[in-house]
């Protein structure tokens, strides 16, 4: 009996130092993708080297961003930023069509383009970037933007302005913060359209599919 006494603090000791090191480990995690954005936005070529297997199983326990301190807001509208995520479909054929990424939403029904806050502390085009990772983890070249549109949330009594980008997208990961909840799904763009219940985002998606047609 006397010697499971002098055990119990020692192993509440360990537990303590336990703790504090998996504090200091998601402490870690969560800085090193703050600087992960960064760095993955400013490379000039987004490359899939740029994301090695180790780093997205580590990205893959990092909780996304919650919380609204750091909200941008306008003439009280909440700031949106998200991403149009395509590739080339390849068909064998010379045409390049284009196919899109949709994400299942968190609350609703439907599919959607990952979109979400452009907070304080981050270019409009890193948010985005955050973003589609978080939400649909994919990774690629940020291109220019496709427009504004103003709207009103379906759930709650605030006006969002909403900015879109297209994405060319280098690097699907199997790994990602929001794995559990969301789903992901490659499809034309005439079942996007069908299957997404936001006309801005469907206007944003004509817009691409119109500079791709240019291109």
């Amino acid at each position: 009996m006397p010697l499971l006494l002098l055990n119990k603090p020692q192993e509440l000791k360990q537990q303590q130092q336990q703790l504090q090191l998996a504090m200091g480990l998601l402490l870690s995690r969560n800085l090193a993708c703050r600087f992960l954005y960064s760095f993955l936005f400013s490379a000039k070529q987004a490359s899939p080297d740029l994301f090695p297997k180790q780093l997205e199983n580590v990205m893959s326990l990092v909780s996304p961003r919650t919380g609204r301190h750091l909200q941008r807001y306008e003439k009280g509208c909440r700031l949106v930023v998200g991403c149009i995520p395509y590739r080339y479909k390849s068909d064998g054929t010379q045409d390049k069509e284009i196919e899109v990424l949709v994400i299942s939403a968190q609350k609703g029904k439907g599919m959607q383009f990952p979109k979400g806050g452009w907070e304080s502390d981050e270019s409009m085009e890193q948010a985005a970037l955050r973003e589609t990772i978080e939400e649909a983890g994919v990774f690629g070249s940020i291109e220019s933007e496709l427009g504004k549109w103003t709207y009103k949330s379906k759930r709650q009594p605030t006006i969002h302005e909403g900015y879109m980008f297209p994405m060319l997208v280098s690097k699907q990961l199997d790994n990602w913060p929001e794995m559990n909840f969301r789903k992901r799904r490659w499809m034309t763009v005439a079942e996007a359209k069908e299957i997404c219940p936001y006309d801005w985002m469907k206007e944003a998606l004509d817009i691409l599919v119109q500079r791709q047609t240019q291109q």
